[in-house]
């Protein structure tokens, strides 16, 4: 109640002010792929996100009363490109957004000396969770090691001793994302005696995946899990369909959850599945702001089909996520336009409950989750979808990832890139 009534006076003192000074804003850019052989996911995920920002922008003036300065430097999903977006406008940014695992991964040791966070939704380093080694950096609300967590528990009916002798195929784009899971699946595999199959995808390769679902068919797998992205994802569904593998033993994560790439197999898609830790929700309030304040007044560059599908929302509640960090600061801070170290703060303190969501129009759209000064992921478990050949619907409750199992990885992996990367500071003084 403190932090809302102390936000009311920033509102407040904005309002005040805004005759006298004009407020500069806030510059929040993304680093944006609309080209490129990803630009299929990139684009919905990139007009979410913006309408989100334009929504509160016509609609609350912003953040706090303070307008968002929502740019996009577009990089094609290069990471060499990425690196050049990322120089190019961190400025006066209080945040960037690097989008690919191999970009994010490029910045991640810059965060020290430049001192601007990280926001990396669902994606990035997993070991980024780790807060007192990880500072800057954010990858709320869930870590590829919860995915791939809540992958198993789904598969194995939360007893991973169920999976003891069979055989599950890893397909995945062969890029830092697409190995960014392998070790907790390597350690699960060795702990409870399942076999565990790595099949990379390689750039050139995933418009023409003929070779991998030739070895899937040869390997006879009990399931497949993907860790696709973007045109990847299309060619696979596209070969297990061709290939006739079950697609009810198919299941990808999160960014291999597009529903135009399962629209273009339709009911033979059918079974496929997806761990998710947001979906749509057509009523929901947020959705009806969004009608009111950017598409009926043509600002928007979705399609209605595009609004309908997974991407278009998980981009309205990615920049949900930051605006909630932008308001936290806020609220601490007693100012309006907050900087990158007053946004860092917001990021690791952000409370986002059911009540919260509810508030937002956001009410099962996401889980509820909460960050802290050591943990800047929060955790927030995610659902199963299931293509049912025209849609995604779900099909389990609430999933939980295993986090006496992961901690510990992150904990080590976190502390060997501080040592590779010394001299690299540690908050030691965090306590929760």
């Amino acid at each position: 109640m403190k932090k809302l009534t102390r936000l009311a006076a920033v509102v407040a003192a904005t309002a005040l002010t805004a005759g006298a000074v004009a407020a500069e804003g806030l510059n929040v850019p993304n680093l944006s792929y609309r080209t490129g052989p990803f630009a299929s996911t990139g684009i919905p995920l990139m007009n979410g996100q913006r309408d989100y920002m334009d929504m509160l922008n016509a609609r609350d003036g912003g953040v706090g009363g303070v307008h968002v300065d929502f740019q996009e430097c577009e990089t094609g999903y290069s990471t060499e490109k990425g690196v050049e977006c990322y120089e190019k406008t961190k400025g006066d940014a209080i945040v960037t957004q690097p989008w690919s695992t191999g970009i994010t991964l490029q910045v991640l040791p810059k965060t020290n000396v430049d001192r601007i966070p990280i926001l990396a939704p669902g994606y990035g380093f997993s070991p980024m969770a780790d807060g007192t080694v990880f500072q800057w950096a954010f990858n709320a609300p869930s870590s590829y090691w919860d995915g791939a967590s809540m992958i198993l528990n789904y598969l194995s009916d939360n007893d991973l001793e169920n999976l003891r002798g069979k055989k599950i195929a890893f397909l995945h784009l062969d890029h830092p994302y697409g190995k960014e899971p392998i070790p907790f699946f390597e350690a699960k595999a060795a702990e409870y005696g399942f076999e565990f199959l790595p099949i990379p995808v390689g750039l050139k390769e995933m418009q023409n995946q003929s070779a991998q679902w030739l070895q899937i068919r040869r390997e006879r797998p009990d399931n497949v899990i993907m860790w696709g992205w973007g045109a990847m994802n299309a060619g696979a569904i596209s070969e297990a369909v061709k290939t006739k593998y079950p697609m009810d033993q198919f299941i990808g994560v999160w960014w291999s959850g597009h529903s135009a790439d399962l629209a273009l197999v339709g009911e033979d898609g059918a079974g496929y599945k997806t761990i998710t830790w947001s979906k749509p929700v057509a009523d929901a309030g947020v959705m009806a702001a969004l009608q009111e304040h950017v598409i009926d007044t043509g600002m928007t560059a979705s399609s209605a089909e595009e609004r309908a599908g997974v991407f278009y929302s998980r981009g309205v509640v990615m920049s949900m996520i930051l605006a909630e960090g932008i308001a936290a600061a806020q609220a601490e801070y007693g100012v309006g336009e907050i900087n990158a170290e007053q946004l860092r703060w917001g990021l690791e303190n952000l409370n986002v409950t059911d009540e919260r969501l509810a508030e937002l129009g956001m009410t099962g759209m996401i889980p509820p989750f909460a960050t802290s000064c050591s943990d800047h992921t929060g955790h927030s478990g995610g659902w199963m979808l299931e293509w049912n050949g025209s849609e995604f619907v779900q099909v389990s409750d609430l999933l939980t990832p295993d986090r006496d199992a992961i901690a510990p990885m992150e904990a080590a992996a976190a502390a060997d890139y501080a040592a590779a990367n010394a001299p690299w500071p540690v908050n030691d003084s965090c306590g929760g």
